[in-house]
């Protein structure tokens, strides 16, 4: 009988066990980035963080680089997912290399003009001084539609490089506009007229680009070969971004908190981190309750106001910025793209000579909403 019993607890045994011994470890993946660790990455440090990436399948590194040589990386198969802007998509393609977008990260594209608040239109602009990071980029590509939907070309606005210091520059007076990314550097300059400290500007007005012409912005990419060999892997590694951009959307207190691991300075204030930490378990309890888009939209602000009454605005700039930017992330329906904004994206890089008209390039192949959840 006593060993029949250890027979019976042995086969329990390897019954427990044999789940565990067949389950596949997640697999390495590496993240591709622009910039440098930003708060604006935060789906992507809510996706680590709340283990979406891991329960994905996915052991997730994050590598930062110049925008072009991770399009390259990603087309040629060594590195296989990452943020990228639909124009280097277009021109990537354009040049045979097999990428392919698979969620639209940013609804709205991010850059604009900022003027005095004098300056009523894009038009007012004609013979003025504008300053820009460089011709190049999402910034140069935006401004160029803008201009162009307005009925004008780069040379009727005098246009000057002053690298990404349009803060500086423009509240020296040494230019009278600016491009700029539109949830960034408007808080930037908001701030110091709020300070006194902007050439005596009361007030500033924003352009944006998305007013004006909808062009594809930053989304996940991956290349041809994964969706043809492993798309079940692309559906998981979009929806585990999926998740981190909606845990973003939906709780920017906590997005925040979560951020401050990759993002030195965020949380410099101890004081910030406590009141962040109440507001984060708060906003938990309100979506518990199945709030309707229109609530969370007010929930933000509200957690803003609440903030207010007790730190700085120079202290909230950077939750600032990543509460801006979700107005660019936002909508009804997040991660799809249409056909519409990715030919608008094309004519806009004909129109400044960044692709070849004689290029018979398939726009239908640059992208795919066969990942997104729900799509």
């Amino acid at each position: 009988m006593i060993r029949q019993a250890l027979m019976i607890a042995a086969v329990l045994l390897a019954v427990i066990l044999a789940p565990a011994a067949g389950a596949q470890p997640p697999a390495d993946q590496t993240f591709l980035l622009t910039f440098v660790p930003n708060v604006q990455f935060s789906p992507v440090y809510v996706a680590l963080e709340k283990g979406y990436f891991t329960e994905a399948g996915f052991n997730v590194t994050l590598e930062h680089g110049d925008e072009p040589v991770n399009v390259d990386l990603i087309a040629a198969g060594e590195r296989q997912f990452g943020l990228v802007s639909g124009e280097e998509v277009i021109k990537a393609r354009a040049n045979g290399r097999p990428v392919v977008y698979v969620y639209e990260w940013f609804q709205q594209y991010p850059v604009g003009i900022v003027a005095p608040e004098g300056v009523q239109s894009v038009t007012d602009l004609a013979g003025r001084k504008v300053g820009i990071p460089g011709r190049f980029g999402a910034s140069y590509n935006g401004l160029i539609a803008l201009l162009a939907a307005n009925g004008m070309t780069e040379s009727d606005i005098l246009l000057d490089p002053i690298s990404f210091n349009a803060p500086d520059v423009f509240c020296v007076g040494g230019v009278e506009a600016s491009v700029v990314y539109i949830n960034n550097e408007p808080l930037q300059i908001q701030e110091r007229i709020n300070r006194g400290a902007c050439n005596d500007i009361p007030a500033i007005t924003v352009f944006p680009v998305s007013a004006a012409a909808d062009l594809v912005s930053n989304g996940l990419v991956t290349n041809e070969q994964m969706i043809a060999e492993n798309p079940e892997q692309v559906a998981a590694m979009v929806a585990a971004f999926d998740k981190g951009l909606r845990g973003a959307i939906n709780n920017p207190a906590e997005a925040y908190l979560l951020s401050a691991k990759y993002v030195e300075n965020l949380l410099a204030d101890p004081d910030l981190e406590a009141a962040l930490t109440t507001l984060s378990a708060q906003q938990a309890d309100l979506l518990a309750t199945n709030p309707d888009h229109e609530a969370i939209s007010a929930s933000r602000q509200a957690m803003r106001d609440s903030l207010a009454e007790r730190f700085e605005e120079s202290a909230l700039l950077q939750f600032d910025v990543l509460l801006s930017t979700i107005n660019l992330w936002d909508a009804d329906e997040l991660g799809i793209t249409t056909p519409e904004s990715w030919e608008v994206t094309r004519e806009t890089l004909m129109m400044m000579g960044l692709l070849d008209k004689t290029i018979d390039l398939d726009l239908d192949a640059a992208f795919t909403n066969d990942f997104v959840p729900g799509g």
